[in-house]
């Protein structure tokens, strides 16, 4: 992580991915679609089979907290493809000179 900041996920997070993995999506689609390292989904795989992770999917979530979460989802993707741009035009600017 950038600056020593350590991510947090909500538990919804979590499960979302584990729900995507188990719906029949691989490890790797599931890691791009929700924008996290693979090796954090194969933990929270591994944490829900024994037990560990708490089953949330009884919860019912507004309209408004999954638009809220695939936004945020989004920005996440937006910011890192934000920042590939800027490493990209530095090297473009470089090898112009």
């Amino acid at each position: 992580m950038k600056d020593g900041v350590k991510a947090r996920y909500t538990l919804e997070f979590k499960q979302e991915g584990v729900r995507l993995v188990r719906g029949g999506e691989t490890v790797s689609t599931a890691n791009r679609l929700i924008g996290m390292p693979v090796q954090l989904l194969d933990n929270w795989l591994k944490a829900e089979a024994a037990g560990v992770l708490p089953d949330v999917l009884d919860k019912t979530l507004t309209a408004e907290q999954v638009e809220m979460a695939r936004l945020k989802a989004e920005l996440s993707r937006v910011r890192m493809e934000r920042g590939i741009l800027k490493k990209a035009m530095a090297c473009f600017e470089r090898a112009a000179r």
